[in-house]
């Protein structure tokens, strides 16, 4: 199967120069190809039609055989060639058989994500992603039929805490930074009950020992 394309090898896809590694590659909940399996299970009932079709007309059922057997087979090859991953700097996701395509989303523009799990997915264990992210035109926004949704979001969300996006670290940062200064103290001048002659002052000194001007009665 490898040979005509029908492994993912998302190896090939990190970037491996700059460190980048795998932490989780998602496969398909096996949910979703059950409606494929059905497909091609009904080719058999088609084929079952030929015991009561006249010889002229044989080429119907099996040509509804065929189409089933072999649409439901590419469904179930797409399903598989369908990987979501999760790296320490990166969320992407590559499908395709014979053209493969692949959309990426850096970490720093996962803004949240939200997980969608309808009443059957409750059941079986799986669920749906939709991303939002910090660009209008996104190439990987929802991510459908992911098994454990919960610890699936849990690990995104703990590649953007080791990241350093988030957490307490720049959020404390970000606080100190609006912290408020306090005002520095000044010191009050101290009060001298004994005035000081002024240094500037031109005026002469009295004599205190000068009598000649005071009144001989106050001597």
């Amino acid at each position: 199967m490898s040979v005509f394309g029908f492994t993912p090898r998302v190896e090939r896809h990190l970037i491996a120069d700059e460190g980048e590694v795998i932490v989780d590659e998602v496969h398909k909940h096996w949910a979703a190809v059950a409606s494929a399996v059905l497909e091609m299970l009904l080719a058999v009932p088609a084929l079952v039609l030929l015991t009561w079709m006249p010889p002229q007309l044989y080429w119907l059922p099996l040509f509804l055989a065929l189409f089933l057997a072999l649409h439901g087979l590419w469904r179930i090859l797409q399903s598989r060639m369908d990987r979501f991953v999760i790296t320490n700097m990166r969320v992407f996701r590559v499908h395709g058989i014979l053209s493969q395509r692949i959309a990426t989303m850096p970490i720093s523009r996962i803004l949240d994500i939200s997980v969608h799990t309808p009443l059957i997915g409750r059941v079986f264990g799986y669920g749906h992603f939709v991303f939002e992210s910090a660009a209008q035109d996104q190439g990987l926004r929802e991510i459908r039929f992911v098994g454990s949704p919960d610890q699936r979001g849990a690990t995104i969300q703990r590649v953007i805490q080791r990241s350093g996006l988030r957490g307490p670290t720049r959020r404390m940062q970000r606080d100190a930074a609006y912290e408020e200064v306090p005002a520095p103290v000044v010191a009050e001048p101290r009060y001298d009950p004994a005035p000081q002659p002024d240094r500037y002052d031109t005026t002469p000194q009295r004599d205190q020992n000068d009598t000649a001007e005071i009144p001989w009665w106050r001597l």
